[in-house]
């Protein structure tokens, strides 16, 4: 009786060493190997940059599989906001994507570019350009796919960004961003005139409210959101 202890003791330390020994083996054997990745949430040429990026821990292991390292080879992709990954073992890494939300046009000069809602630059493209606002900039400013936009190209981006969250429901054609004043033009010519950066999503909700009832003006101003004010082109009578 006096050696029982001893005995249950043993037992749980050789029932850990074992468990760390099989551990270790599968993460140097091939029994775990990664072979096919598979990637859900995005359109097939993202897909395929996806797997492109991973595509090194192949023939890994996938108990070593590590999804911070896998998160920082993915912001590569221009297009992914966010990642998660499953391990499907014994062979298969599921990779769940959320992508970047386009939200307007990004023009300079003769060129364009697709821009997210985190001020992202997706991609440049070539015409037809998709029917989003558009923002203009110095040829000045640097430009490259997968950066952030800053300045004037930042603030064109935070006032369009929430209108469908919002459901604003404006057909907005170009956002004019001089002066560090915000004005928003819709398709029908008037201009929705949001005045500097603060108080955006405010704004934009009060501007939703007052945009079907100011038909034809040419201008809905909310930059003061607690004094909104509708300017109406004098009529000219024959």
């Amino acid at each position: 009786m006096t050696h029982r202890p001893f005995v249950v003791v043993l037992a749980a330390v050789a029932f850990v060493g074992a468990g760390v020994g099989a551990y270790m083996l599968a993460r140097q054997s091939s029994v775990f190997a990664l072979e096919r990745i598979e990637v859900e949430g995005a359109p097939p040429d993202v897909a395929a940059e996806v797997r492109s990026s991973l595509e090194s821990y192949r023939g890994e292991s996938l108990v070593k599989f590590d999804s911070g390292q896998a998160s920082r080879r993915l912001a590569t992709v221009a297009e992914i906001a966010r990642a998660r990954f499953d391990r499907a073992f014994p062979h298969t890494l599921k990779v769940r994507v959320r992508l970047e939300r386009p939200v307007a046009v990004l023009r300079q000069g003769p060129d364009a570019w697709l821009v997210s809602a985190s001020a992202r630059v997706l991609r440049k493209l070539e015409r037809p350009y998709p029917r989003l606002p558009r923002i203009w900039v110095q040829r000045s400013v640097d430009i490259t796919v997968n950066s952030t936009l800053g300045g004037p190209g930042a603030r064109g981006v935070a006032a369009v960004a929430p209108l469908r969250p919002l459901r604003v429901g404006a057909d907005v054609r170009e956002v004019l961003t001089a002066d560090g004043e915000l004005t928003l033009v819709l398709s029908s010519g008037t201009q929705l005139r949001l005045g500097d950066s603060g108080d955006l999503r405010l704004k934009l909700s009060i501007a939703k409210q007052l945009i079907p009832l100011t038909s034809g003006a040419a201008y809905v101003d909310v930059s003061v959101p607690e004094r909104p004010v509708a300017g109406y082109n004098p009529q000219v009578t024959g």
